[in-house]
C-alpha cells in the first residue's frame, strides 16, 4: 500500500461529524492516518495501533453509533471479515471493551456493526463487573490501549427479571444478588414486578448506571485512565424491539 502525505479533515473537505457518521472504524482510522486504499481494502483491514491511537473516546463512540444506525436500517455491513482474521493474525489494537449480557439477542459486535479487532467482548447475565471483568477491562485499557469502557445492558433482560423476583438457583443465586441494589435503587411508582416490562428495563438501566460507577470506584487502575481523559467510560441501553443502542453517560 502507497503512502502518502497525511491529509487533515478540512484539507479533504470532508467535516468531521459527517466523517465519523459514514464510516467504519478501519475505514475512519486508514483516512485518520492519511492512507490511500480501496473502499474495500480500507473495510477489511484490521485496526493498527497508530490508527487506533489517532482516534479519541468520543471518535469511537461515533462509529459505534454508526454502526448500530447500520444494523437497524438493514443496510449492508461494509466488513470482510475473513480479510480481518487475516489482518489481525499478527496482533490486535481494540479501540473499546464493551460489557454486556449473555443474552442471545444481544450480541454487541453484531448491533453495532463492530469488525473483527476491534473491540474486546465481556459477556456476564446482567452485565455485572466481578473481579476477573475489572481485571480484563484493566488489561483491555492499560495495557492494549483501549479508549472506550461500554457498559450495555438491553431490554426484558431475563436476569433483571430473576433480580426482581429473588430467584435461588445455585450458583445463579449470587450473581442475581449482585443485581438486587439496581431493583432497590430504582425510583418507580408503577407496578414494581417483573411482569412489568416499564419496570424491568428501569431497573435495566439504573444497573448499567451502577456497574459503571462501580467499575471506577473499585478499579484504581481505570479510574487514573478516565480522570486522564485517556478513557471514557459510557453505558448504554440496547432496545431488542427495535435495535436502537441507546447510549448515555
Amino acid at each position: 500500500m502507497r503512502r502518502r502525505a497525511p491529509l487533515t479533515l478540512q484539507q479533504t473537505g470532508v467535516d468531521r461529524r459527517r466523517f465519523l457518521g459514514t464510516t467504519g472504524i478501519a475505514t475512519a482510522t486508514m483516512l485518520l492516518s492519511g492512507l490511500t486504499a480501496s473502499p474495500r481494502l480500507g473495510y477489511a483491514a484490521a485496526l493498527t495501533k497508530e490508527q487506533r491511537d489517532k482516534l479519541t473516546p468520543d471518535d469511537i463512540i461515533a462509529l459505534m453509533k454508526k454502526g448500530n444506525e447500520r444494523f437497524r436500517l438493514g443496510q449492508d455491513s461494509p466488513h470482510d471479515y475473513l480479510a480481518q482474521q487475516k489482518a489481525s493474525v499478527g496482533g490486535q489494537h481494540p479501540a473499546a471493551i464493551i460489557l454486556s449480557c449473555i443474552d442471545s439477542r444481544a450480541p454487541a459486535e453484531t448491533i453495532m456493526d463492530l469488525g473483527i479487532g476491534d473491540c474486546f467482548n465481556a459477556r456476564v447475565a446482567g452485565n455485572v463487573a466481578n473481579d476477573d471483568i475489572l481485571g480484563s477491562m484493566e488489561f483491555a485499557c492499560k495495557v492494549a490501549g483501549a479508549k472506550v469502557v461500554l457498559v450495555m445492558g438491553h431490554t426484558s433482560c431475563g436476569a433483571i427479571k430473576g433480580a426482581i423476583d429473588r430467584v435461588q438457583l445455585g450458583k445463579l443465586t449470587g450473581l442475581l444478588t449482585k443485581i438486587r441494589p439496581a431493583v432497590e435503587a430504582t425510583r418507580y411508582q408503577g407496578e414494581r414486578s417483573a411482569k412489568n416490562a416499564d419496570f424491568v428495563d428501569e431497573v435495566a438501566r439504573k444497573n448499567v448506571e451502577l456497574t459503571m460507577a462501580d467499575i471506577n470506584r473499585r478499579s484504581a487502575v481505570l479510574n487514573g485512565l478516565v480522570t486522564s481523559g485517556a478513557v471514557k467510560i459510557v453505558g448504554a441501553m440496547y432496545r431488542i424491539e427495535t435495535g436502537l443502542v441507546e447510549f448515555f453517560g
